[in-house]
């Protein structure tokens, strides 16, 4: 049954709530409010019981697919479960409460942890120094993009080239082109890997820096990587790493060891922060020491101060004393309670923790591959990190597209995995487990995604016109996106 809307529940002269006597002067609206800004009719606001308020949301949330209620395989994503451990110390009222103008004796507690937080970030990334400001991946993309542009002014050099895989996230090309740059593609080779000859054909003095995704959009470790690092410095560029997939490397190897100059983290997908629906987030960028003056200001700085008996202890403050950086690239100080949520689950988890969630999730893309490999095309048969890009080409001539696959899991209570991209691999469905689900799980998962691929050799219109079992069905997509209808049953079959 569908579902009404809020305004078909209405009754005209129902309430769900009771004002208590007002025990102040009661003065008219009119001579607070200016007469032309007062409505001439009423609100239109729906009238409903408060019994029927709760339950038509709480049904509302139940139609939602979500981290909560099941799988959430999207690729590239990090989509894990989040320790709710974490939300309780986000909503701590010491935290909730603060005020960004606060003065710094009046906020120790934040900034030693936002300092700490920065600190175990460092220690993953195997770099010198930090900014939490950037509040998305992309932003921090910018942001380092930003670094780089003030990095060559300052040494007086004019380099206006940024070389991108052709495997990147789509972001990449953007944050450079709104940095200043231009984008030259480099290609894959037959591994699914950045081909150092193709890299070497593009270097030059024009180039500012190398953007690379490592483990790559396709999953696969980036295993020239010392040689890309040694081709781009050599010829005076950067090696910049969007860090989005760093679910597969935290704490196994550090991006600094590995040569990476910069890097942005999505604390929102690997340090887990509920972040569907577009936020909230936090890009962090961490950098070397020859790029530490440009980055943001403020950044949150440590000193020794006296309290007495001959003792010292920290004390935290906000360095704005820097006149090298690109300037502030955020409101304050960053999604300051994402910070919490990512300084929790670090604690929690230690260092070993860490790694082991990575191992985990290394574990869990593999097993996924291995399982559905001769059910679909996979395109790179080397063994992926964490996550794993199949194919649904094979299914061309019974019509079916991975759009149709991707519907018809809906049917079986699974979220649909990313598909379409990485763009490189034609009807790509792009599958990423992460660490935190159970076997059982992914088990469920593989025989879903097989039973689909029997579908499609025997009736092969099931999967065509699916979803059948959604409130929703079949959607005309190009008109739900030009001519969206967005009361019940509006743009169904």
């Amino acid at each position: 049954m569908l579902e009404k809307t809020i305004f078909e529940l209405s009754s005209s002269g129902r309430e769900g709530h009771a004002l208590p006597a007002c025990d102040v002067p009661v003065l008219p609206l009119d001579t607070l409010v200016p007469a032309a800004a007062l409505r001439g009719d009423l609100a239109g606001l729906p009238q409903v019981s408060e019994i029927d308020t709760v339950r038509h949301f709480v049904r509302l949330s139940t139609l939602n697919h979500h981290v909560d209620k099941g799988f959430y395989p999207l690729g590239s994503c990090t989509m894990k479960y989040n320790p709710k451990v974490n939300e309780d110390a986000c909503r701590l009222p010491g935290f909730t409460g603060l005020h960004p103008l606060q003065d710094e004796a009046s906020c120790q507690g934040a900034l030693a942890l936002m300092h700490g937080l920065g600190e175990a970030l460092r220690e993953v990334a195997g770099h010198d120094a930090i900014t939490l400001q950037p509040v998305a991946g992309a932003h921090g993309e910018l942001t380092a993009l930003m670094m780089v542009g003030a990095y060559f002014r300052k040494r007086g050099e004019k380099r206006d080239t940024i070389l991108i895989p052709d495997s990147a996230h789509g972001t990449n090309p953007a944050s450079a082109t709104i940095a200043g740059f231009r984008s030259v593609t480099i290609k894959s080779n037959g591994e699914g890997l950045l081909d150092p000859a193709d890299l070497r054909a593009h270097i030059s003095g024009q180039v500012a820096c190398v953007m690379l995704t490592n483990p790559n959009t396709l999953g696969l470790f980036e295993r020239n990587i010392v040689e890309i690092a040694r081709i781009a410095h050599d010829a005076g560029a950067l090696l910049y790493m969007d860090g989005a997939n760093l679910n597969a490397m935290m704490g196994i190897v550090r991006p600094g060891d590995m040569g990476i100059d910069l890097m942005h983290f999505n604390l929102h997908k690997t340090f887990s922060t509920p972040h569907g629906g577009g936020g909230p987030g936090a890009g962090g960028v961490s950098c070397t020491a020859a790029l530490a003056p440009f980055l943001p200001s403020p950044v949150v700085a440590e000193r020794m101060v006296d309290v007495g008996s001959n003792a010292r202890a920290p004390q935290y403050y906000l360095d704005h004393d820097r006149p090298d950086s690109i300037g502030r690239v955020h409101s304050f100080f960053g999604n300051f309670l994402v910070m919490v949520r990512a300084y929790t689950y670090i604690r929690m988890m230690g260092g070993r923790g860490l790694r082991d969630a990575s191992v985990n999730a290394i574990i869990s893309a593999n097993y996924v591959m291995r399982a559905l490999e001769n059910d679909y095309d996979l395109p790179y048969k080397t063994h992926c990190k964490h996550e794993c890009v199949l194919s649904g080409l094979r299914f061309r001539d019974q019509g079916v597209k991975t759009l149709d696959i991707a519907k018809r899991l809906l049917d079986y209570g699974f979220h649909a995995p990313t598909i379409y991209f990485p763009m490189i691999v034609p009807e790509a469905i792009m599958i990423e487990p992460t660490e935190t689900e159970s076997q059982e799980t992914l088990d469920e998962f593989i025989k879903t995604m097989k039973r689909i691929a029997q579908e499609i050799k025997e009736t092969p219109e099931l999967v065509k016109t699916a979803p059948h079992n959604t409130p929703i069905g079949r959607l005309d997509d190009v008109k739900a996106v030009k001519q969206p209808n967005l009361r019940y049953g509006g743009v169904c079959n």
